[in-house]
């Protein structure tokens, strides 16, 4: 992939004399304009491809201006109007069906490996919670029978036994198929996707990861991977899921089929549509794919973002796959406030989710190398398998890691009441002062009993096991989502700490900081709050979201006065990850695959010091710079093709820039002019100009080239900065800068040599460190 970078226009090692030498002429603006194909693994051109949609649609525009123009000009502008608005409404409805798909599939897939619904009309294809309806709760219902139940176990030690052994072997078959598919039939099946998709986002073309093959894999992999019980969510993935719905869907219309960075913005739609239907959050849609993903996003694609994201929501909403009118499975709906004092915890909390974030990153990102370094790489099949095994075995006895993750959160977010009083979680032991309730819908505390304190050692174990399994987990060759494992730990210690201070508040009611609030016979400080903060603490930590994540979290609860207490929590955990690194989780898998993503910039070098070749190097020339005077043979221009483009200078002795030539156009340009004349052959001259010399008897004919002469290449000065560099790569989305001394030519930057130049800072500054 390195090796035949369409960023490579020069050679660092030794440069040739070819040269030619040109003589400037306006570039002819009215022939036709080649279009070349990106090669796999090479950056697109967004300047390139944005003035080649604004040249299409002038010519739509004034082909319907005229009054003359006929009917079919006209309907041919409204329809390229509405092109864009027509996309997003249909990635939207095609990213909510296949969110309902693989929400309803892998909720049966979770709950079969537990049990098996066995109603009187034999209605196995209903999970846990569909199978029991009619009852009122999933404890008094008869149609759910477990394995050990199915198999006749007549007593305790066969019916954990016969769970047991359904648990596992389950388990570990969904792992081994979701291995398969993603082996033999999908590669880019794997991950979460996201980093990939932020990557492409930038520019960068994978070809193959947005495609139908990649779709179909990732839809039926995903419900295997997360029905096995590994320590992965589904959320992350149906981003991935989207953006190939998204990328399908736009290359059915020219207008995008045939525009790298146009069809990114639908990508970017796209993306908020996958986050939308993953939490049920369709403005925290919008604002993830602004915040974490996208590279280029102007205020259209903010609209219709909007709507893809709503489209998409509505949809999955029609569906319904939960069964309760919510999106997701783990939607909290609190009525307590919160209070002043609270705040403590709430730091307390971001401070622990910040810390889980920089330790989770870390290990992750060693182990993964370590993969790559290792053996395991040649064996990705058998570690699945593997990680399968280890999973179903150490979660099946701990009644809180037999559960799904997503169930295991609902759980943890939901308030204490009455009829959740028989959970262990919530066995408080009540008195006549805190027993004063009306409805059994009202919050309850009292004492811990034993009950909740098995509930909390089962906790601290299933926390202790989830960071090792997903640190593990995340990065084998499955579909993996990194949100709900981050959110289950997160809601664990979170609900942990909100019943110690709860706790520690009905002890000291009587302190004058608490009499106000929670007095005799008044019931405060709700863990389920704390669950859900911790759970935002521990995903800002780990991805360093802040401003999406808390409306995602606003929108999973329906409530303002939550706001305050999840912007402190994920301020914190994103201050305190930043103190151990500025980077994500996903940037952070960016740079260990080596994607060319540039980021920020942070030392104070110039432009001189990157480009190429450099200052020093004085026995360095350009190969493929043209300046010959007023020609070139196609043969020698095929010699060096295999660079990107070549720039064009005024002469040999000046080196003025005047314009810059993509090989990729030469090539088409030259095939065309064989095609439509025979005598243009190897030997014939190339001219670059609207005036070209006399051609001689027996001569080849002569090509002209002046309409595939870009004359405004980007250019810098040597002495500008390179913050200020990047930032120009960044924003206008360019993949090679020319350096400039007073006009003249002196060097190129390209994407891949800032990502090399601070590559080589940050290991030189690691060293002295």
């Amino acid at each position: 992939m390195e090796s035949d970078s369409d960023d490579q226009l020069l050679e660092s090692d030794r440069f040739s004399d070819l040269a030619i030498e040109m003589s400037f002429s306006n570039n002819s603006q009215n022939q036709p304009q080649p279009r070349a194909k990106y090669r796999n693994y090479h950056s697109i051109d967004w300047l390139r491809e944005l003035s080649k949609d604004k040249i299409r649609h002038t010519r739509i525009n004034r082909a319907a201006a005229s009054r003359s123009s006929p009917t079919k000009d006209k309907i041919n502008k409204i329809v390229d109007a509405a092109s864009g608005w027509i996309v997003v409404l249909l990635i939207g409805a095609a990213s909510g069906l296949c969110a309902g798909v693989v929400d309803v599939t892998t909720k049966w897939l979770a709950d079969f490996k537990r049990g098996i619904c066995t109603g009187e009309h034999g209605s196995f294809w209903l999970n846990q919670e569909q199978c029991c309806w009619t009852a009122y709760s999933t404890e008094n219902c008869t149609d759910w029978r477990k394995w050990g139940e199915v198999f006749g176990a007549s007593t305790d030690a066969s019916l954990f036994t016969a769970d047991y052994f359904m648990y596992v072997l389950f388990g570990v078959t969904m792992g081994a198929i979701c291995a398969a598919i993603v082996k033999y039939f999908s590669p880019y099946a794997t991950g979460s996707g996201i980093p990939e998709v932020k990557t492409i986002l930038s520019g960068f073309v994978i070809h193959g990861y947005l495609g139908i093959c990649t779709l179909l894999g990732k839809m039926f992999a995903l419900p295997l991977a997360v029905g096995a019980g590994l320590s992965l969510g589904k959320e992350g993935p149906l981003v991935h899921v989207a953006s190939c719905c998204g990328n399908a869907i736009a290359r059915l219309f020219p207008k995008y089929k045939h525009n790298q960075a146009k069809r990114r913005e639908m990508l970017s739609a796209a993306a908020a549509a996958g986050v939308s239907v993953a939490f049920g959050a369709p403005i925290g849609g919008v604002l993830f794919s602004l915040e974490e993903v996208s590279y280029y996003f102007p205020l259209k694609t903010l609209y219709r973002s909007f709507l893809s994201a709503m489209t998409a929501a509505f949809v999955l909403r029609s569906i319904n796959p939960f069964g309760n009118e919510h999106l997701v499975m783990f939607y909290s709906h609190y009525d307590e406030p919160w209070y002043w004092f609270e705040i403590i915890g709430f730091i307390v909390v971001g401070i622990l989710g910040g810390l889980y974030g920089a330790f989770f990153n870390k290990m992750n990102i060693m182990y993964c190398k370590f993969r790559k370094s290792s053996k395991l790489a040649d064996w990705p099949y058998l570690e699945v398998v593997f990680t399968c095994v280890a999973t179903a075995i150490l979660c099946f006895p701990n009644f809180y890691t037999q559960m799904a993750q997503s169930d295991l959160i609902a759980m943890l977010f939901k308030t204490c009441n009455y009829e959740r009083w028989e959970e262990d979680i919530c066995h408080y032991t009540l008195n006549s002062n805190n027993t004063k309730h009306i409805s059994a819908d009202d919050m309850i505390i009292g004492g811990l009993s034993p009950e909740i304190v098995r509930s909390i050692v089962g906790l601290l174990l299933a926390m202790l096991l989830y960071i090792v399994l997903t640190i593990v987990t995340f990065g084998i060759k499955v579909p993996s989502g990194l949100f709900i494992p981050s959110m289950t730990v997160g809601a664990i210690f979170g609900r942990l700490i909100g019943l110690g201070i709860q706790q520690f508040v009905l002890n000291f009611n009587h302190w004058s900081v608490f009499s106000s609030y929670c007095g005799e016979g008044q019931v405060c400080v709700n863990p389920g709050l704390y669950a859900m903060v911790g759970a935002a603490s521990t995903l800002s930590g780990v991805t360093r979201m802040t401003v999406s994540l808390v409306v995602i979290m606003y929108e999973l609860t329906g409530g303002l006065l939550y706001i305050v207490p999840l912007m402190v929590a994920t301020m914190t955990a994103k201050w305190i990850g930043d103190a151990f690194g500025h980077e994500g989780i996903y940037d952070l898998h960016i740079k260990l695959n080596n994607y060319p993503f540039l980021d920020n910039y942070n030392y104070s070098n110039l432009a001189c010091d990157v480009m190429r070749p450099r200052p020093e190097d004085h026995s360095q020339s350009f190969v493929g710079v043209i300046r010959i005077q007023y020609s070139i043979k196609i043969e020698e221009m095929i010699k060096i093709s295999p660079y990107h483009g070549f720039p064009v200078v005024l002469s040999r002795s000046c080196m003025r820039l005047i314009g810059f030539v993509v090989s990729q156009d030469l090539q088409i340009a030259i095939d065309e002019l064989r095609m439509q004349s025979q005598g243009i052959t190897s030997q014939s001259m190339a001219h670059f100009t609207d005036t070209v010399p006399i051609q001689k008897p027996g001569e080849p004919s002569i090509a002209r080239l002046s309409h595939i002469l870009d004359i405004a290449p980007v250019n810098v000065s040597d002495v500008t900065p390179m913050a200020l560099v990047l930032e120009i790569f960044r924003k206008l989305g360019i993949r090679h800068c020319m350096v400039l001394r007073h006009g003249k030519l002196q060097g190129i930057i390209t994407r891949k040599d800032i990502l090399y130049h601070i590559a080589r800072l940050n290991s030189y500054s690691g060293q002295t460190d």
